[in-house]
């Protein structure tokens, strides 16, 4: 009898098993961490008694968002393992009219744009966000997760929310957007140091992926003073999108890829950029061919 109870709850759990990588492919950003996350609750249900899970779904997604939210806990208490996550399955395409097959990419990349907001998000406004929002998981199941009252979650859900809408309102990759993002290089490469102040959020987080990890400088001061890393040789490049926010991408003059770059534009100002130079991730993602 127990192993046809247990036949039964394998079954259902791989009936479930895009749906949990998708929970938490979406608080986390990252495939690889999802599917761990999804392995460790396969785990943990192995151990568990059959008999005292009432209803497996909702079990499920409760120990898959409890994994993801000690993760998302352990990355905040961790800051240098956090940045650069938003960033984890990079799609880079031509902002200038792509071709047919480049479109399909785009379109993939677009879902991918709402984790650059969802990174902005505590730990428990993201959890709530997505859980309540992308899924429809119930205010009191994500209290139990979080410990809180179901009001308490409520209101920590509404709060991530008004942030979502606020960054989705001022990110698009429009024609303000691009606007802000031209005048960024102008000044970077001009060496205008007053106008990279008045197009950066005071805010502003750089991050970089080098051979030697990853580098991040804060603020609009310090990100202005460094501008100057956009100014290098270069032979080649155009404007892209990168996991659906503007970006540019450039090459060295024997037409081996330098770097790509990605602009998150908040309210009219650059609040994150994130650049990669690191030729082993550079030679790991699909890019377009120069302009």
């Amino acid at each position: 009898m127990t192993a046809h109870l247990s036949g039964l709850v394998t079954e259902a759990f791989e009936a479930q098993r895009n749906r949990l990588r998708a929970v938490a492919y979406r608080v986390l950003g990252s495939h690889a961490d999802a599917e761990d996350v999804v392995q460790e609750a396969w785990m943990r249900l192995v151990r568990q008694d059959e008999a005292a899970i009432g209803n497996l779904a909702g079990w499920l997604t409760t120990v898959v968002g409890r994994i993801s939210l000690d993760l998302l806990r352990s990355r905040q208490a961790r800051p240098e393992t956090a940045y650069g996550q938003e960033f984890a399955d990079l799609v880079v395409t031509p902002a200038d009219d792509p071709a047919p097959d480049e479109q399909v990419a785009l379109a993939d990349s677009v879902g991918l744009a709402l984790l650059v907001v969802l990174d902005s998000l505590t730990p428990s406004e993201r959890l709530a966000f997505v859980l309540h929002d992308m899924f429809a998981v119930p205010f009191r199941e994500i209290g139990q997760i979080l410990g809180k009252s179901a009001d308490a979650t409520k209101m920590i859900a509404s709060r991530a929310r008004r942030k979502v809408h606020a960054a989705d309102r001022s990110a698009g990759p429009g024609r303000e957007h691009r606007e802000v993002v031209q005048a960024f290089r102008a000044a970077a490469l001009g060496g205008d140091f007053e106008a990279l102040l008045r197009v950066l959020d005071p805010n502003v987080k750089l991050t970089v992926d080098t051979p030697d990890g990853v580098v991040v400088t804060l603020g609009a001061t310090n990100v202005a003073a460094g501008a100057r890393r956009f100014s290098g040789e270069v032979a080649r490049h155009r404007s892209v999108l990168v996991n659906g926010v503007p970006g540019h991408m450039s090459w060295r003059p024997d037409g081996t890829p330098l770097s790509v770059i990605a602009f998150t534009v908040t309210e009219g100002r650059i609040s994150g950029i994130h650049i990669v130079v690191d030729p082993a991730k550079l030679a790991s993602i699909q890019l377009p061919a120069p302009a």
